[in-house]
């Protein structure tokens, strides 16, 4: 395991009877980062998830905190926590009465369900039944959960799909202030602005194989193949012209003349690069 890596993944293999899910998969994250996972549904990221919460087993290394997935306990997991697919909340039970069992588990006073109702946003629905939630509020319960021990390391699987935009921003800001605090962020998702807004480094992932690496924004620019300037006048006239230091000339006269209303670099964005290394869109 590298010096500072929380996870370490070295050519991790996973198979479902014939068929080969992951395929020599590698990959580090270090301590404090959100790291994103990035593909498509079925490219095997939930699946590489399982592994490193052991819950299911692999070919090559999988380690957290440099413990084998394989052989992880309950000191590993109680510096973890978990958004996954099935949140797993007691549709009978009242919030507050969700998490008493999970702080009777991991040790917690009881003092904290308050706050951390409230750092998701829930803060006066202790006594409100989960079964009367919206999907929202189920999920922002569910991160609560996850949140309520203060892991070091926090899973999050596609933790906004399905939600609207206002709840989603809400998550991603509960998510900036944990890395603000240290927590380690792994997040699989196939929402590529999200991950473009919200990780420090993503890895794309394809058929079960990573085909590339790196800080969302540098990955754009490394796959650029053209390099121009779009412009917008503000007369609405659209120009495109070569980013070449030749044209610096015309895009300062452009501001002189007070013409130019919004001027952008053409680097792609996530889904192109995913389209351009796989031949496949990233939202399908």
């Amino acid at each position: 395991m590298n010096n500072g890596s929380v996870i370490s993944l070295e050519h991790v293999t996973r198979s479902f009877g014939d068929r080969l899910i992951l395929k020599s998969v590698s990959l580090n994250v270090n301590k404090g980062e959100i790291f994103g996972l990035l593909g498509p549904s079925g490219a095997g990221k939930t699946t590489i998830i399982n592994i490193l919460t052991g819950q299911l087993s692999c070919g090559g290394s999988a380690e957290i905190f440099g413990v084998s997935c394989g052989k992880i306990g309950g000191e590993v997991y109680r510096r973890t926590g978990a958004v996954l697919d099935n949140c797993g909340l007691y549709e009978r039970l009242t919030c507050a009465d969700n998490l008493r069992l999970y702080a009777r588990i991991h040790g917690v006073a009881f003092s904290r369900i308050k706050e951390a109702l409230a750092l998701v946003g829930l803060d006066g629905c202790e006594g409100k039944k989960v079964k009367a939630l919206s999907k929202g509020m189920k999920q922002r319960l569910a991160l609560a959960r996850a949140i309520l021990h203060k892991p070091e390391l926090l899973f999050l699987d596609e933790p906004t799909s399905g939600l609207d935009p206002a709840t989603a921003a809400e998550i991603h800001s509960l998510m900036n202030d944990l890395r603000r605090d240290g927590t380690t962020v792994f997040l699989t998702t196939h929402n590529m602005d999200e991950a473009y807004r919200m990780c420090d480094r993503i890895a794309l992932l394809s058929d079960g194989t990573i085909v590339e690496c790196g800080e969302p924004g540098e990955l754009c620019r490394r796959h650029c193949s053209t390099s121009e300037l779009r412009i917008v006048a503000v007369d609405g006239e659209k120009l495109s012209i070569a980013n070449t230091p030749e044209n610096a000339e015309a895009v300062a006269g452009l501001i002189r003349g007070g013409r130019l209303q919004s001027i952008h670099s053409s680097e792609p964005d996530l889904g192109t690069v995913f389209l351009r290394l796989t031949g496949k869109e990233l939202d399908k």
